[in-house]
């Protein structure tokens, strides 16, 4: 099928819609309960995540471009790259440093080790004994320093220790330990433990909102130690995953659990998940949505702005996001990804792109691979 037909199939694909696009006239949009959220990461991730690779010495672009990221994106500050390119670029550092934990520690996390992490806790009954024994296994593997599960009451805190006198890491590494152990051990519940905090013993990077998505609204840094919170009632869920899903979980992780367990509270989230449920020109215009949540328009103006957002700025994102996936991992012309995207001419949707993102649409795609251009 030629790529300008695909597009409707594609535009389904990314919704998470497993039907095949309706004629044109009749749009119907049957969202997949399962749906799992695409999303982006912001391109700070990527300038962290190669630090170690510039330390020494080796070629970044190279990495870049086999990850199909493009490296001009790395010159503008609000760009983002697709989940997906992102998770590539990890194993592709991954692979060169022989360390799965981009040079963070004195001791290699060597590549494989997050696979043999999975099968040493794929059999434990519950979230507790997962969790244990995760923590356990990562001590073995890191030297500098290890995490440990403690039970406050209500809550249960996971509190990373680290040597007397250490000075504070990056802010990434701290970030790395505490992603990957939280979306690990959401994936084994199916379902997003809600984080109360976390807390980090570095100073505040200017990436933090960006973990405010990823894991909760009240971040604390300059602390003692770094960790997270989340409710205690966790810990006695059952493990609902075997080795058969175990096996598709690492076919796609990192990418899969870098958006799919996401912060997903607040209003703000509830809206991006009912606008996902159908396509961007169908989406309902503010004074429409308010009586969708039963509120008027300036109550759900008031409680948005109480989380620092707009309705303006959820429909941006979710755009940009859809864009950037487009983009990255197709080669439609950019006209057609306008006109799906709801804009009635290329030229606004190149102007809101770079609004968005501080590049050009073209940018995101890289010219030395089969996609084109």
């Amino acid at each position: 099928m030629p790529e300008s037909l695909n597009l409707n199939a594609r535009i389904c694909h990314f919704w998470g819609v497993d039907r095949k696009f309706p004629p044109p006239g009749k749009p119907t949009w049957d969202m997949d309960a399962k749906n799992t959220e695409k999303g982006t990461i912001s391109i700070c991730f990527v300038e962290e995540a190669l630090i170690c690779i510039r330390e020494r010495g080796l070629d970044a672009e190279a990495l870049l471009r086999q990850a199909g990221i493009s490296p001009e994106l790395l010159g503008a500050p609000q760009a983002r790259v697709s989940s997906t390119h992102y998770g590539q670029l990890w194993h592709g550092i991954a692979q060169t440093l022989d360390d799965e934990f981009f040079g963070m520690d004195s001791h290699r996390m060597k590549a494989g080790s997050f696979t043999l992490l999975c099968h040493a806790l794929i059999h434990a009954d519950t979230l507790e004994r997962a969790l244990r024994r995760a923590l356990r296994f990562l001590r073995v593997i890191l030297d500098d320093f290890y995490g440990e599960l403690l039970l406050e009451g209500k809550n249960a805190r996971i509190v990373l220790h680290e040597a007397s006198g250490h000075p504070p890491r990056r802010a990434f590494a701290y970030g790395t330990y505490l992603l990957m152990l939280h979306g690990l051990a959401c994936w084994l519940i199916g379902r997003r433990i809600p984080l109360a905090q976390a807390d980090f013993r570095c100073a505040e990077p200017g990436y933090s909102d960006e973990w405010r998505i990823l894991f909760a609204q009240t971040l604390n840094f300059d602390q003692a130690q770094s960790g997270i919170v989340f409710p205690a009632d966790y810990l006695a869920m059952a493990n609902v995953q075997n080795e058969r899903t175990m096996k598709e979980f690492l076919r796609s992780a990192p990418a899969n659990f870098l958006v799919k367990y996401k912060n997903s509270d607040g209003l703000a989230a509830r809206i991006r998940r009912r606008l996902r449920e159908m396509p961007p020109p169908s989406w309902p215009d503010f004074a429409t949505l308010a009586s969708q949540f039963h509120a008027s328009e300036a109550t759900l103006r008031r409680r948005l702005d109480d989380e620092g957002q707009s309705y303006r700025s959820i429909l941006d994102d979710l755009r940009r996001d859809l864009a950037i996936s487009l983009l990255s991992d197709t080669s439609l012309a950019i006209s057609d990804i306008a006109a799906q995207l709801g804009f009635a001419e290329p030229s606004a949707f190149h102007r809101a792109f770079r609004k968005w993102t501080g590049t050009r649409p073209g940018e995101y795609r890289v010219t030395d691979n089969k996609k084109g251009g």
